[in-house]
């Protein structure tokens, strides 16, 4: 979960200083929703109806924080126990930037986090010696547009250039490796970035590398340009049926075997509830402004 950076997926964080709001944009993240169910979509990137962060979310947000700082120190200093030690510091200043968090979790809950942590990072540490190589770029915002006009937006873990130029785009993930017929669902985010990346860079990044870090399993995967060609036709498309849906109201629910994870289940139709009324797509840059990326 990076809580403060795609809980939409849709457009800016002009909150920061310096930053103007940027046009709404299309992320891995609200694509996927989108594609598993349009009223979710609606309920998180429209409504933004808060939901209650799980453990594994925050665990997460804060693996990734240590992982992204631990490469901002010289490699000798690169170990196991330098993250380890990491962890807290992470942990507090999420807390800071996200106080609703403490509503959530007690100290107990908090410490739970703290201790849970650790073993995804030894995990890590058995998977690549991050003292061996620099990466090129770290939580890099990446942001294209394609030739239709449709924006795409998200936050890239790790970018490494070889010294001979192949470009590795890499994504950590604390949870398990998925089983094979789900490998094309995990790879979707993967596909979104590396064709934001060929947009932005003009070359096709040699590999996709998924990170397990609950098991220590690896996705790679070499994509082709003709490929990404076609997936940017798949992200265009997902844009269109997403804009039909925000000029109309109509985000109709899917139901699934996903449903009974869903927060929004109760004010879902599929179920007997009632959704609050469609608030219309934000148009003014102020409204666009509102909604947050990851």
């Amino acid at each position: 979960m990076n809580t403060t950076a795609e809980q939409t997926g849709e457009t800016t964080q002009s909150g920061q200083s310096g930053r103007k709001p940027r046009s709404i944009a299309l992320s891995p993240s609200r694509a996927a929703d989108f594609k598993q169910c349009p009223l979710l979509y609606r309920f998180r990137a429209i409504d933004r109806i808060p939901e209650r962060p799980s453990e594994a979310q925050v665990r997460g947000t804060v693996v990734h924080a240590v992982l992204e700082r631990l490469f901002g120190l010289p490699a000798s200093q690169r170990t196991l126990a330098t993250a380890a030690e990491l962890v807290d510091p992470c942990l507090t200043e999420l807390l800071e930037r996200e106080p609703e968090l403490t509503e959530f979790f007690d100290e107990a809950g908090l410490d739970q986090l703290r201790q849970s942590a650790r073993p995804l990072l030894e995990t890590y540490f058995g998977m690549e010696d991050p003292s061996r190589f620099d990466p090129d770029a770290c939580e890099l915002l990446v942001e294209a547009e394609l030739d239709s006009g449709v924006r795409l937006r998200g936050y890239v873990d790790r970018v490494d250039v070889a010294p001979t130029g192949e470009v590795r785009v890499v994504d950590y993930k604390t949870g398990a490796a998925p089983r094979a017929v789900f490998e094309a669902k995990a790879l979707f985010q993967m596909k979104f970035y590396a064709l934001a990346l060929l947009r932005l860079r003009g070359e096709v990044p040699n590999q996709l590398k998924l990170m397990y870090l609950r098991d220590g399993e690896a996705l790679t995967y070499a994509p082709e340009e003709g490929e990404l060609r076609r997936f940017e036709r798949t992200c265009e498309a997902i844009w269109g049926a997403i804009r039909r849906a925000g000029d109309s109201g109509d985000f109709r629910p899917s139901p699934s075997k996903l449903c009974d994870w869903c927060e929004h289940k109760t004010r879902c139709p599929a179920f007997g509830g009632t959704p609050p009324e469609y608030p219309g797509w934000p148009e003014s840059p102020a409204e666009q402004a509102a909604i947050e990326v990851d």
